[in-house]
């Protein structure tokens, strides 16, 4: 996280395969989160997603080659295990406060996300 200010997020995205990408809001951030995983195929979801519109096509990636990335504000790492319930579960790391949580949905991974960055100061 680079960003948080009047509790929104912005920063940047990183997957030592799939590259950086910036986010500027938390649907940002969890839209493309969810294509990554989409594109990775892993975790696979336990069921097809619902919408309004077309699907898209998934664009092909190849392997940037980088170094870690770190944020300007908190640095978390984050393992999505599995993809069930129309949600993410799995376990977050937050790097500067040397913590780590399980979380059961994508609110309580942004709850996690949103008391460290409190914890912080912000």
């Amino acid at each position: 996280m680079d960003a948080y200010g009047g509790k929104v997020l912005r920063g940047r995205l990183y997957n030592s395969y799939w590259g950086v990408t910036e986010f500027g809001s938390v649907m940002e951030f969890l839209l493309k989160m969810e294509e990554l995983l989409d594109n990775m195929n892993f975790p696979q979801s336990f069921m097809a997603n619902r919408s309004f519109s077309q699907p898209t096509e998934r664009a092909a990636h190849a392997p940037p080659g980088g170094e870690a990335q770190t944020g300007k504000r908190a640095t978390f790492a984050v393992r999505v295990i599995f993809r069930q319930n129309a949600s993410w579960q799995g376990s977050v790391s937050w790097l500067e406060g040397r913590r780590e949580e399980s979380f059961r949905s994508v609110l309580e991974l942004l709850m996690l996300m949103n008391s460290a960055l409190e914890a912080e100061g912000g």
